[in-house]
């Protein structure tokens, strides 16, 4: 009695292992699940191959899918799946064929077709990205959202971990959220790739635009110090960590109009305090401007001030 409730019980808890293994269409299905043998698909591949080749690719397409799906362990089907991917992309199905080709990259790891496969989601990963883009600048839209892109662009990066493919992704993610102005997720993309791959040229460009994206977040936000805070720090860590960088002289003006902002923004409080009669609140600034500049419209200004109070 015992021994056939252990042997009850331990069929119980082996369907339960298979029930959670889903049906992912990305995850290579078990053998009890597939139709046939690998004779049927090597048979239905090559009935899909004929159809393709007397250009009936619309066929051809749904029976390259069902060999992959459904006889994957055929010796064809890695052909298959890659074929399905083409002929997707040729018919302009974009995220389609990019899944397909997702698909054939998890399975197919070994496969003579992996390196073209990766590179056919390179050129549409940035195609799909560069759409969006440049939407903002000469009107060129994209049918396919940022959300899907970035799945896109996700998907490319962790085919290829730290790699050129997997940096570039990574910053296009960043100069997509960037381009609609999503300040946050912008720079935590950057961020990102600074911190997975900080030796590559993306991750300098990177560390350079969240100062950037922080400027245009200020700007944005009426000139807010905090953010303009956060560029400053930013565009300091950049030139730290990247002194030969191209950006280097781009970012040293950055950081000297950001001291001009930082006196211009004490000035203004400084003025404030002399108006309301706040004078010695208002002396702490005006010294803070002399200080912190030898010359300048604000400086002479607190310098005349500060004589004029008595100093």
């Amino acid at each position: 009695m015992t021994k056939r409730f252990s042997i009850v019980g331990l069929i119980a808890i082996c369907s339960l292992f298979v029930v959670s293994c889903g049906n992912d269409d990305t995850t290579i299905g078990l053998a009890g699940t597939m139709r046939g043998g690998s004779g049927e698909g090597e048979t239905l591949y090559q009935k899909a191959k004929s159809l393709d080749d007397a250009g009936k690719s619309q066929k051809a397409v749904k029976l390259y899918k069902e060999v992959a799906d459904d006889y994957a362990m055929a010796p064809s089907a890695g052909q298959a799946r890659f074929r399905q991917a083409e002929i997707l992309d040729q018919q302009g199905e974009t995220l389609n064929s990019f899944k397909a080709y997702q698909q054939f990259l998890q399975r197919y790891q070994s496969s003579n077709l992996y390196s073209k496969a990766l590179n056919s989601q390179v050129r549409m990963a940035q195609a799909a990205a560069d759409g969006k883009v440049k939407s903002s600048f000469i009107g060129l839209k994209s049918k396919i959202s940022t959300k899907q892109i970035v799945e896109m662009l996700g998907q490319l990066r962790d085919n290829a971990p730290r790699s050129e493919i997997s940096a570039n992704a990574q910053f296009k993610i960043g100069e997509l959220y960037q381009s609609e102005k999503d300040y946050k997720e912008s720079i935590e993309a950057y961020r990102k790739l600074v911190r997975d791959q900080p030796e590559t040229k993306q991750a300098a460009e990177a560390l350079f635009c969240v100062g950037i994206v922080f400027l245009a977040q200020a700007d944005a936000g009426n000139y807010n110090q905090a953010t303009l805070n956060l560029a400053n720090e930013a565009l300091n860590d950049y030139l730290l960590q990247y002194p030969s960088h191209s950006k280097n002289a781009e970012a040293r003006k950055l950081l000297q109009n950001l001291k001009g902002r930082d006196l211009d923004s004490s000035l203004e409080i400084a003025k404030f305090y002399d108006r309301t009669g706040q004078i010695e609140s208002a002396k702490v600034y005006y010294r803070e401007i002399v200080k912190g500049s030898k010359s300048g419209s604000a400086h002479d200004y607190a310098t005349k001030r500060l004589k004029e109070l008595g100093e």
